[in-house]
């Protein structure tokens, strides 16, 4: 059994979660750590010789070692761009718990950690009937939230704090990721989300960077 699992989540689409996650495995790797990551729906995807392939897997591919089958690592790899269940739906497949937490175990006898990236944000279904909470709790994994510094970020993270805890899983820490850098007052809403926020902050990423370098920015909770 994999001895640390987390599920990576967003205040939102769009806040970093790959970029975060690639950082998070670049991190754990760089303590020597097994470290390899799973996208368990991803929704628009490439059809190639290989079979439909997603690009955020695929960077959560590159970043892992040892590197695992692409099948295992992301599961559901769906064509449309849009929720994942309007793509499930239009691609005609079932978006269920049990292959995936197959996929996960066969994830868990490789590596140390296993960094398991949501779609969307927390309360955006993986599929019809399975929530990010579902999946948290079957793999027995913490959450890490990922916040897009910019307007409006406070209450979403907030609210995504909130849903979280009342799902029953557990939050151990979310990480600030750049991703306005036209966005002034970030500091001082940085301040405020230590504040409100009932977990730590593990860094603050400078979105777009080389996930080496922001790998160097975290502070992880192992």
């Amino acid at each position: 059994m994999v001895s640390v699992a987390w599920l990576v989540t967003g205040t939102d689409t769009g806040v970093g979660k790959t970029f975060a996650s690639v950082a998070l495995l670049h991190q754990l790797r760089g303590r020597g750590l097994r470290a390899v990551g799973m996208k368990p729906v991803a929704a628009g995807s490439a059809h190639t010789a290989q079979g439909w392939r997603n690009e955020d897997a695929l960077a959560l591919l590159a970043a892992s070692n040892p590197r695992p089958a692409y099948a295992d690592l992301n599961p559901f790899a769906l064509p449309a761009a849009t929720a994942p269940q309007l793509a499930e739906r239009e691609a005609g497949v079932e978006v269920a718990l049990p292959p995936l937490l197959a996929a996960f175990s066969r994830l868990s006898a490789l590596a140390d950690v296993v960094v398991v990236e949501g779609a969307g944000g927390w309360l955006a279904p993986l599929g019809d009937g399975l929530e990010h909470a579902d999946l948290a709790r079957a793999i027995g994994g913490e959450v890490l939230l990922v916040v897009g510094l910019r307007l409006g970020c406070l209450s979403h993270a907030r609210l995504t704090a909130r849903a979280i805890q009342a799902d029953g899983c557990r939050l151990a820490g979310w990480i600030g990721n750049r991703v306005d850098p036209g966005f002034e007052p970030v500091d001082d809403y940085l301040d405020l989300l230590r504040e409100a926020l009932p977990a730590p902050c593990l860094g603050v990423l400078d979105h777009g960077a080389d996930p080496r370098a922001a790998a160097r920015a975290l502070a992880l909770p192992l």
